[in-house]
């Protein structure tokens, strides 16, 4: 987990410097706006996905009148809203899933098919990546956030279903398996802790070493897709090197 760990650090800093909060937003309203329509009604209290989603919408600053319009839009535009998943290889054999949210699924195929053409990738079918990501629950907190000793904080989150525990820095990932997020996710409330970020990601169980050149060529791939406006979320399984780290850094 400490590659995974090791670009979550990376994407932090990038999208500090990048100042990407438009589509960081747009990705949060959606998830509000999708977990009203499959997550039964606009009550956080009793809709868990909504409730993580507006945690999360919480922890990266997002304004409190744009929450209110994506769980109103829950109600009426929610149904023209469909999650697509998209499975493929960038170049050198790297391994790429991408979660979308789309009210136009033709587009949404045309736009992801076109960024793997023009980055020399390929698309292959759903199911093809199955053996290459787990689905997991992956929490961040900040330690300025934490008031209870750390060891204490570890033995409470094993108690509520986590498997892998990682410091970097001032921020702390919790991993646990994807049938156990609910359940991490009522032992943070009853801590009165509230997470930076709570979602579910697809961990690579292996990893591809490229060169700095080449694994540049695959981020390109990965930029574009996170750049247009139906994309959630891209998993890959490109190794984080400490090269790469320190040549995406500089």
């Amino acid at each position: 987990m400490s590659g995974h760990s090791k670009w979550s650090t990376i994407k932090r800093k990038k999208g500090a410097l990048d100042a990407k909060r438009s589509k960081i937003f747009s990705r949060i309203s959606k998830e509000i706006t999708i977990a009203v329509k499959e997550g039964g009604g606009s009550d956080p209290e009793y809709n868990p996905r909504l409730r993580v989603a507006m945690n999360n919408a919480k922890g990266a600053n997002m304004p409190k009148d744009n929450i209110e319009r994506a769980i109103k839009k829950g109600g009426s535009d929610g149904d023209s809203l469909q999650e697509v998943t998209f499975e493929g290889y960038a170049s050198n054999g790297v391994a790429v899933f991408v979660e979308c949210l789309t009210d136009n699924n033709n587009r949404t195929v045309s736009n992801v098919r076109a960024a793997f053409n023009k980055y020399n990738g390929s698309l292959g079918t759903n199911g093809s990546l199955s053996f290459i990501f787990d689905r997991k629950g992956v929490f961040t907190l900040t330690k300025e956030k934490i008031n209870i000793d750390m060891e204490e904080l570890e033995l409470e989150l094993i108690d509520g279903g986590a498997e892998d525990i990682e410091i970097e820095e001032e921020i702390i990932t919790i991993t646990c398996a994807l049938e156990d997020f609910g359940s991490l996710n009522k032992k943070f409330e009853s801590l009165k802790f509230e997470p930076e970020n709570a979602e579910l990601q697809r961990i690579p169980n292996n990893t591809k070493e490229l060169s700095v050149d080449d694994a540049r060529k695959v981020l390109k791939l990965i930029e574009a897709l996170e750049d247009d406006d139906d994309v959630q979320n891209v998993f890959h399984n490109l190794e984080m090197t400490d090269e790469l780290a320190e040549a995406l850094e500089s």
